[in-house]
């Protein structure tokens, strides 16, 4: 949430301020970040797995208080149960469903189009026939996005992660179903259905285009696009990552998954404008509504519910496969 907040609020000194200025603007929380993270203890996983176990205790007790010491052993015991995994650990179902999920959700997070919608926001509402200034464009976004992340960390933990999955995706896929009609053209009159974009390539118009009300139906679907993403698909999958991937792989599996992600909208982002010319821009609005459907879909039968469980409980449903219950003889190491 203060990510977002933090990029609205340098939307709106953009609308103020020169780029250069912004730009140094920008620099001060980057430079308050990096002399706050020199007092910040490391993680006592990663002091657990140094053998570093004392400074693990003063990094747990830092960050829990005084009352840590079962969640140090069980910290203690998932360390010591697990080493490192080669090529024959990871054709256990600990190890590959998690990451597989993992890496789905990425995927999938990229595939409803969020990226090349952003990148292309302003080519969009010129074909739509938007009238909102190009300049209100971030700030708007920026606003949206705030909104739906303030929602979602009110509910995440009360609602639940898959809860949020489903409205994101389901409220991704009527706006992406609605921009797909609004913005179908019949084979007929397709020949003529790159003139906007070619007005907008050769740059603005001299003269204000009239409100017209109907407009409002591409801004609305729009904004209700990044709206869902940002309460959902957007920050959950991050969190689910770090929560559902074993220690073991963690470090390797999180740059694959970031990897994949990426590379996914890299591509989106390239093809994008490339299929709206040739077949118009009804065609990838339909196809980021397909793959709302399917992120549905792949929410209710692989996702689990992590609201409320430790990474200990999570790592035991995977170790089971449907019981977060840890029993006694796993809750901690004995002599």
């Amino acid at each position: 949430m203060t990510a977002v907040f933090g990029a609205l609020a340098l939307y709106g000194l953009g609308l103020v301020l020169h780029w250069r200025w912004l730009a140094v603007v920008g620099e001060v929380p980057v430079m308050v970040m990096v002399l706050l993270l020199c007092f910040m203890p490391d993680s006592p996983r990663f002091l657990i797995t140094r053998g570093r176990h004392e400074e693990a205790r003063r990094a747990l007790e830092w960050f829990r208080g005084p009352e840590y010491t079962e969640e140090f052993l069980r910290i203690q015991h998932s360390v010591n149960t697990q080493g490192r995994i080669g090529w024959e650990e990871l054709r256990q179902p600990f190890y590959y469903k998690p990451i597989l999920i993992s890496v789905g959700m990425r995927f999938l997070q990229q595939m409803t189009g969020i990226t090349p919608i952003l990148v292309y926001l302003e080519p969009i509402f010129h074909l739509t026939q938007i009238t909102l200034e190009p300049q209100y464009d971030a700030a708007l976004v920026g606003a949206v996005r705030l909104l739906s992340v303030m929602i979602a960390a009110s509910l995440m933990d009360k609602a639940g992660r898959k809860a949020l999955l489903f409205t994101s995706g389901f409220l991704m896929f009527l706006s992406m179903l609605t921009m797909t009609m609004y913005t179908y053209t019949p084979p007929s009159h397709h020949s003529n259905s790159s003139t906007p974009l070619l007005r907008w390539v050769e740059g603005p118009s001299q003269t204000t285009p009239t409100f017209d009300p109907i407009t409002l139906i591409p801004l609305i679907s729009t904004m209700v696009i990044i709206f869902g993403y940002a309460m959902g698909w957007g920050p959950i999958t991050w969190l689910l990552m770090s929560e559902v991937l074993p220690l073991g792989a963690r470090g390797i599996a999180s740059g694959v998954c970031v990897g994949v992600s990426w590379l996914t909208a890299f591509v989106l982002t390239q093809f994008f404008m490339h299929v709206v010319v040739a077949f118009g821009l009804y065609v990838p609005f339909l196809f980021f509504s397909v793959v709302c459907v399917v992120n549905i879909i792949f929410t209710g039968v692989c996702v689990p519910e992590t609201k409320g469980r430790s990474l200990e409980e999570i790592e035991n449903y995977f170790k089971t496969g449907r019981s977060f219950t840890i029993t006694d003889t796993t809750t901690a190491p004995h002599d």
